[in-house]
């Protein structure tokens, strides 16, 4: 069997850091199995549905390097829906149901007060053909549900949740097609998953009710169920469900310096009994992706941990991987100089201006001033083809006494600018003899 997943989207919205995660998992299991991991548009929902989401969700997950290898559209498949659908209610496996969306909450609020779940009652099987054309000749429009094989009982192991069993007679029977003909999520995403040969279903543990009703679903339609792995849902780093994950998308990570990268190996780890570590390319989260190793708790995502995440996966980047986003004329040397003080890439353009100048030096203090004339003086006698920086300070410290902080601070503020920065062993030499010489000496 090829292991194939997919990640089921809809286009009416940005995709959020939860989706993310989900077409992360599924993505990252297709590949250590040596499948296929597919994309399919779940728009169905024509009024709310928009192109530009679709090229959105496209364009991020090419960010993120999840790459599918195939598309599917639910729009393009309507006449199989119809098809299969047709089935279904020859079978008497769907059925047409009259109730308003008021007469079905009255009973609702009815079975809740007497204590008992609040399942559909079935009504609409007991009725007559005269029936359905009396209530159809006052206007009314059937929706139409699944009907749950009561006797069978529904049973699967989750590949994060174990063992999960669920009595159909406390379940009601799913609504399946709307008023209006169009389509609820269940009965499309079956088909879906059957024609593609999806042998995983990966997602969020909100959908455990929904695989119950469709793992029946799969069963009248003469299929196999796919495995199943409900993840824990993503909280905030309070530790709660938070609404601010529902508005942070690749747009929010990127205007933030966000590398993809630092995304990607943050949300492979975090739910599972794994370190997060600062994994520049994805093959070691691919090698150890396993769903024995997710929690039942909440995944917690700490866009401080983000951060720092990204810091170290930036350490490590090379020139190449991101010369199209530095300054011009910052090369190689300037970056691996530079780099170990970044925590976006943004922040290479700040050090690239020190380098290039001119530099805003504090006023030297009282003390300083003949030490750094005769900085100058030294820094015209060394050699600057080797390592100029320990050839000045070396001569300094021979010449002034001066060693530590007393030594380094002042050449560094003079030189930069800044109390703190990059190695200056690594900076001096892209600042230059020229430039040097003048913010020491500065007329």
């Amino acid at each position: 069997m090829t292991v194939t997943t997919r990640f089921a989207p809809s286009p009416t919205g940005t995709l959020h850091v939860g989706n993310i995660r989900t077409a992360l998992h599924n993505w990252l299991f297709a590949r250590r199995r040596g499948g296929r991991f597919l994309l399919r548009i779940d728009d169905t929902d024509r009024a709310r549905s928009e192109e530009r989401f679709v090229d959105s969700i496209r364009a991020d997950l090419g960010w993120l390097g999840l790459v599918p290898d195939g598309e599917e559209r639910q729009s393009s498949r309507f006449d199989r829906y119809e098809a299969r659908f047709a089935e279904l209610v020859a079978s008497g496996r769907v059925y047409p149901a009259y109730e308003t969306a008021q007469e079905l909450e009255l009973k609702r609020k009815v079975l809740l007060g007497r204590g008992l779940p609040p399942a559909y009652d079935r009504a609409a099987l007991a009725l007559t053909a005269a029936d359905r054309a009396k209530l159809e000749a006052e206007g009314r429009r059937p929706h139409w549900r699944f009907k749950l094989d009561h006797a069978a009982g529904i049973e699967w192991d989750d590949l994060v949740r174990g063992p999960q069993r669920f009595d159909p007679v406390t379940m009601s029977d799913p609504v399946v097609r709307r008023e209006d003909g169009s389509w609820l999520y269940l009965l499309p995403s079956v088909i879906d998953d059957i024609d593609m040969a999806i042998s995983h279903v990966v997602r969020g543990e909100d959908h455990v009710s929904n695989t119950a009703a469709q793992i029946q679903m799969f069963e009248g339609l003469g299929a196999t169920p796919p495995a199943f792995a409900h993840e824990a849902l993503l909280t905030g780093s309070e530790g709660k469900l938070s609404k601010r994950l529902g508005s942070l998308g690749v747009a929010h990570f990127r205007e933030a310096g966000i590398e993809p990268q630092a995304l990607v190996a943050l949300l492979a780890r975090i739910g599972t009994s794994d370190p997060v570590e600062p994994f520049a390319d994805a093959a070691p989260l691919i090698a150890s992706f396993d769903f024995a190793r997710f929690g039942r708790a909440p995944a917690r995502f700490d866009e401080a941990e983000l951060a720092q995440l990204n810091a170290r996966i930036l350490h490590q980047l090379s020139h190449a991987s991101v010369a199209d986003r530095l300054p011009e004329g910052m090369g190689e040397a300037a970056w691996e100089a530079i780099r170990p003080n970044l925590s976006t890439v943004a922040e290479a353009g700040d050090w690239w201006r020190v380098v290039q100048g001119p530099v805003e030096a504090p006023e030297p203090a009282p003390e300083d001033r003949d030490f750094l004339a005769e900085a100058a003086r030294v820094a015209g006698e060394i050699d600057w083809s080797a390592d100029p920086w320990h050839a000045l300070t070396g001569a300094l410290k021979e010449r002034t006494g001066r060693k530590g902080r007393a030594l380094f601070l002042p050449l560094r503020l003079a030189l930069t600018g800044r109390e703190h920065g990059p190695d200056m062993a690594a900076l001096l030499p892209l600042i230059g003899r020229d430039a040097a010489l003048a913010r020491l000496a500065p007329s």
